[in-house]
């Protein structure tokens, strides 16, 4: 993507991706209705991999028109955060508290993050903003989610509404700076 300024692409790829931030909510609904509560590595992943694919299908649906990103991105993230999960499940032992929301928020942000970048070094500059970015955000969003006191003790995949919209604002912020300087020829 070139450096048009054209400022209606721009608030529409902003809109776009705020917007996305619902895929937090409905994927973690999902996940929590099919899935359920958060018991074990197992229940981590599966719920992780559920949701994961919603978030992954909302961030895709923004992207797709300013970044030439495929379905893989849907299958990076839903991988992401299934793995995130588990590792943080794993090491926490499936608790609920703000430390162990953290400790699983890195652990799925790493992953997520990484994974996305693979997709993202090939086609935009400075794409090694985005796994930083991505680790810190994810933890922030679940501390917000504690912070205004979402009962997550009942053992959530993903974070709730108020903390995707400001995991949302943080990688959009994030996403925009990394797409506005150029793009790259994927080759």
């Amino acid at each position: 993507m070139s450096n048009n300024g054209n400022g209606r692409a721009w608030r529409w790829f902003i809109f776009s991706w705020m917007f996305a931030f619902l895929g937090f909510p409905i994927g973690g609904f999902l996940a929590f209705l099919l899935v359920g509560s958060i018991e074990g590595v197992v229940s981590a992943a599966l719920g992780g991999a559920l949701a994961g694919a919603v978030i992954g299908a909302a961030q895709w649906l923004a992207l797709r028109r300013r970044l030439d990103v495929t379905a893989w991105w849907i299958i990076a993230t839903a991988l992401g955060l299934a793995l995130g999960n588990a590792i943080g499940t794993a090491l926490i032992d499936a608790g609920t508290g703000i430390g162990d929301l953290l400790v699983t928020g890195v652990t799925a942000g790493i992953a997520v993050g990484f994974l996305q970048w693979v997709l993202l070094r090939k086609r935009v500059r400075g794409a090694g903003l985005w796994p930083p970015v991505v680790a810190v955000s994810w933890p922030v969003g679940w501390t917000v989610t504690w912070m205004v006191g979402v009962d997550v003790e009942r053992g959530y995949v993903v974070f709730g509404s108020t903390g995707a919209l400001v995991f949302a604002a943080i990688t959009g912020a994030a996403m925009w700076m990394m797409l506005r300087g150029s793009t790259r020829a994927v080759t």
